[in-house]
């Protein structure tokens, strides 16, 4: 059978994504990344430790940072992205750019980070006001906190679960119970950001947009949305916000804009039982 009239396949563009070694979520960030882009991910090496500030050091140290970037430079990826919220905000911003820096070194060509991506995310976005979502326990959630104070923007509320293990496990009925805690009503907030690359929230992103009527971007959302702006190309994430920009003439419709949280595929009743909750506040 001749099979020479297709053509293909077609060039692709590379990112390359260094990740945590416990990162379970390749899936979702592909979900965001057009056709002709390629990710090509490598991970830190395992450390026995739970998520906590003490693990957030240790994979965003630059020697670890820069062996993972040389990993893939035999596929000459035309931008490297760092995929962990906690391992790029642990620094402070000074910190973040620090990492930036050593990554471009290890791989030359341009790098961008979760927290950063977020700063960048907010400055699109106009957000000065920012109402968060976390799986962290307090000390993590309060390094967040301090980071985007840092950046010059005010957090209005927080919700935080306690977890140090299995975030990827966390429903999407759980993140949306999260997010209304953390903006209580109208007004509360220019935007909510939903922390952690291990936390699942690609298909939650719009029904939260169309129920809080802010902006709402999350971790991996903003790393791919920022790696794919350095490629001069755009994420894909149809009625989310930032990645949509007919998602930006106003706000959204009251009522209904989607299907329930409880009715999207995948999505069960409640937390896995070894979850559980610290505390909102």
């Amino acid at each position: 059978m001749d099979i020479s009239f297709l053509g293909g396949p077609a060039p692709q563009r590379g990112v390359g994504v260094v990740a945590p070694f416990d990162f379970a979520l390749d899936r979702e960030l592909w979900r965001w990344v057009p056709d002709e882009v390629s990710l090509h991910m490598t991970r830190t090496p395992f450390v026995p430790v739970e998520v906590s500030l003490d693990l957030a050091r240790m994979v965003s140290e630059h020697e670890t940072l820069g062996e993972a970037v040389r990993t893939l430079n035999a596929i000459a990826p035309e931008v490297v992205a760092y995929a962990c919220t906690s391992g790029s905000f642990v620094g402070g911003v000074a910190g973040e750019r620090a990492m930036c820096e050593a990554m471009t070194w290890a791989g030359a060509v341009p790098s961008v980070t979760t927290s950063g991506a977020l700063l960048d995310a907010l400055a699109e976005l106009g957000v000065r006001r920012l109402a968060l979502v976390t799986p962290y326990t307090v000390s993590v959630t309060r390094s967040l906190e301090a980071y985007i104070a840092e950046a010059g923007v005010t957090v209005t509320g927080c919700a935080f679960m306690g977890l140090t293990r299995h975030i990827w496990k966390v429903p999407y009925r759980d993140v949306a119970d999260m997010a209304r805690q953390a903006v209580p009503g109208e007004g509360a907030a220019d935007a909510l950001f939903i922390s952690c690359t291990n936390l699942p929230t690609y298909d939650v992103i719009p029904q939260l947009e169309a129920e809080l009527r802010i902006p709402v971007i999350s971790a991996n959302q903003v790393t791919m949305w920022a790696a794919l702006r350095r490629l001069g190309t755009c994420a894909v994430g149809p009625y989310q916000t930032l990645t949509d920009p007919s998602a930006r003439t106003g706000p959204a419709v009251p009522g209904p804009a989607g299907p329930a949280v409880a009715d999207i595929p995948g999505v069960t009743d409640g937390p896995d039982t070894e979850q559980q909750q610290e505390g909102w506040t």
